[in-house]
């Protein structure tokens, strides 16, 4: 069957929602959610019966770098280096984010902190500097606490568009450590795991 990309688009943007994006020097940098799987934990008394709760205190963003050279931009994500790779379009580098974002009462490693908001910080290599960045929340970084579902899809947009800040990067610089990307998720930075050198 030869099926064309074009008709999964509307497909693709109800799956993976966009959370904001930021231009700087011709670099576009743009966040959307990933999958991410909540593993149900084992069965648990309540009251009334047995309960089992799943953990869904892990999310996982996907980043999309687009620049005419994307090999000489860092990506950092709470000042640890993003494992981007290039794709097909060549003028585009992918990877995902893994972190804690909540603390429900029951979780896997319920002793991890929370890790955000999540501050990106764009790198130019060749100047060895911060050109820009953004900032994501998991909940309205105002504090609003919406006592409601939202009545349709352009609500629901609004809310996740108000929880990202196109600004907010770190001001210092600093210096990115190497590290050695987990073998089982060489595309993937997860936060909850200490950086391995």
């Amino acid at each position: 069957f030869l099926f064309q990309p074009e008709w999964y688009e509307a497909q693709v943007e109800f799956r993976f929602p966009f959370y904001g994006e930021v231009n700087y020097e011709g670099v576009h940098l743009e966040l959307r959610q990933a999958l991410e799987p909540w593993p149900v934990l084992g069965e648990m008394g309540a009251i009334g019966g047995t309960v089992r709760y799943t953990d869904s205190s892990v999310e996982r963003l996907q980043v999309k770098l687009a620049a005419a050279d994307p090999e000489r931009y860092l990506l950092a994500c709470n000042q640890r280096k993003v494992p981007l790779r290039l794709t097909e379009q060549k003028d585009a580098a992918v990877a995902g984010v893994r972190f804690k974002a909540w603390q429900p009462p029951e979780a896997l490693h319920p002793t991890l902190p929370v890790q955000s908001p999540l501050v990106f910080d764009l790198f130019d290599r060749y100047s060895d500097s911060i050109i820009g960045g953004c900032r994501y929340h998991v909940a309205h970084p105002g504090g609003r606490n919406y006592q409601s579902f939202p009545v349709n899809e352009y609500e629901a947009q609004a809310r996740r568009l108000a929880r990202f800040e196109a600004f907010g990067h770190t001001t210092a610089g600093y210096q990115i450590q190497n590290e050695i990307p987990h073998p089982e998720y060489p595309l993937t930075l997860d936060l909850r795991r200490a950086p391995q050198f």
